[in-house]
């Protein structure tokens, strides 16, 4: 088979790694990819959004299925585009994938369907929002209704907080069009975790629970990232939770979205609070996750060229998604000042000193540059380690990082620390 990967993350590079490993395909190709992608399979330099070039490459190169990474491009019906001219791929329709375009439809799915989630308002003007925000009391949470690369949500401490929360999303416009709408959302005591559900529009399997850290410091401080890090599975979800979040929350989620049109098809991502009172869903995604994906897909055992392929034939429920017994950690490597103004084009030294079998370093914001390899993004680098227990995948982690160097690299130290203290 030939395959098409599209994106140019740490995600998209866990994607092609996986589908490296299956017997079943004879090319992969990443459109647009980075400089570690291009180390393995043919990179091509095409946007993810330029839905007329990727379909002709499509074409003209013979391709059999098209994976998209990203969500923006799912959000904006590239799936549906790729179908309407014969083309088989791998992600949600632009209808389904409003489940994470829009944070109100996704709200709207939830209360009909009666999975369990926080209490919201959707609000359209500035002085609403506050006004909503001082009358529920702090914390609480103000949510941009649309994408917004996973920092349009904002934990409010005070008023102070929430003037400056709707100051970003609704009149500087930080978030573009995303912010036209905001939920004020209650805020959920608990622990975050994450969990994969692959769908083909009726049935579901769910691959290992993982936790991201979505802060930049350590100790959860300082403003919301793509992610700095992350590890599976994660204890917070046992085998009895486990069970919970499939009955109480992706079960209703693909039942209704069917019911309402939308049969999904693809990852569905839910991200959860673990509450004293039980699962409860802070958000759903409609793809992989970043970084999770780069720890959940080297605990999967199946190959994915099959999953993908069950997919889209509807008979998901014909194969078994099986999962090594082992732990990983993801450790992003970071530009100095992300998530805020960072430099780009600093040298990384070190990569050619990762020997481990059980390490790999997934790209995210990089570049070639002659011979050189060099910065170009604020999530520079995933570096992933497995091993039999959390504790050796954490060590082994750490111990690849430090020997890799660039230009103000920063990276959390404290990544799987939750796992540790529930241990």
């Amino acid at each position: 088979m030939k395959i098409l990967v599209i994106g140019s993350g740490g995600r998209e590079h866990a994607i092609v790694w996986k589908l490296q490993q299956s017997s079943q395909i004879e090319k992969i190709y990443c459109a647009p990819g980075n400089a570690g992608i291009a180390k393995q399979v043919e990179c091509v330099d095409i946007p993810a959004n330029d839905f007329d070039r990727l379909i002709h490459f499509a074409r003209k190169n013979e391709i059999d299925i098209t994976v998209v990474g990203p969500e923006a491009p799912l959000v904006a019906g590239i799936a549906d585009h790729f179908e309407s001219q014969g083309l088989t791929v791998f992600g949600p329709s632009q209808k389904a994938a409003e489940i994470e375009g829009s944070k109100v439809f996704a709200k709207y799915l939830m209360n009909k369907y009666n999975i369990p989630t926080g209490k919201s308002e959707v609000i359209d003007t500035p002085e609403q929002a506050l006004e909503t925000a001082i009358d529920w009391g702090f914390p609480c949470v103000i949510k941009a209704d649309g994408l917004a690369a996973g920092k349009g949500v904002i934990v409010c401490q005070s008023v102070e907080d929430a003037k400056i929360a709707v100051d970003r999303i609704m009149l500087k416009k930080e978030f573009g069009e995303a912010g036209r709408k905001v939920l004020v959302e209650e805020f959920l005591q608990g622990e975050e975790a994450s969990v994969f559900a692959l769908c083909d529009g009726e049935h579901f399997q769910t691959l290992d629970s993982s936790q991201d850290h979505k802060a930049i410091f350590d100790g959860d401080q300082g403003p919301n990232t793509g992610g700095m890090g992350a590890y599976a599975p994660a204890p917070v979800i046992d085998d009895e939770m486990m069970r919970r979040v499939e009955s109480e929350i992706l079960k209703p989620a693909i039942a209704g979205m069917a019911l309402e049109g939308r049969p999904y098809r693809g990852v569905l991502y839910a991200g959860l609070m673990i509450t004293a009172d039980g699962p409860k869903v802070l958000e759903f995604n409609c793809r992989f996750g970043d970084p999770e994906t780069q720890v959940v897909l080297p605990l999967m055992k199946t190959d994915l060229v099959d999953v993908i392929k069950a997919i889209n034939d509807g008979k998901l429920s014909e194969i078994k998604c099986e999962h090594y017994q082992r732990s990983a950690v993801c450790v992003v490597m970071a530009s100095g000042g992300y998530p805020g103004a960072y430099e780009k084009d600093k040298e990384i030294l070190g990569l050619d000193r990762i020997y481990d079998d059980n390490v790999f370093v997934f790209h995210a914001g990089t570049r070639k540059e002659k011979n050189k390899i060099v910065t170009s993004g604020g999530r520079v680098l995933g570096v992933t380690a497995w091993a039999d227990t959390l504790e050796e995948a954490l060590k082994t982690t750490y111990a690849a990082v430090g020997k890799i160097a660039f230009n103000g690299a920063y990276y959390r130290r404290d990544i799987a620390y939750r796992a540790f203290n529930r241990i």
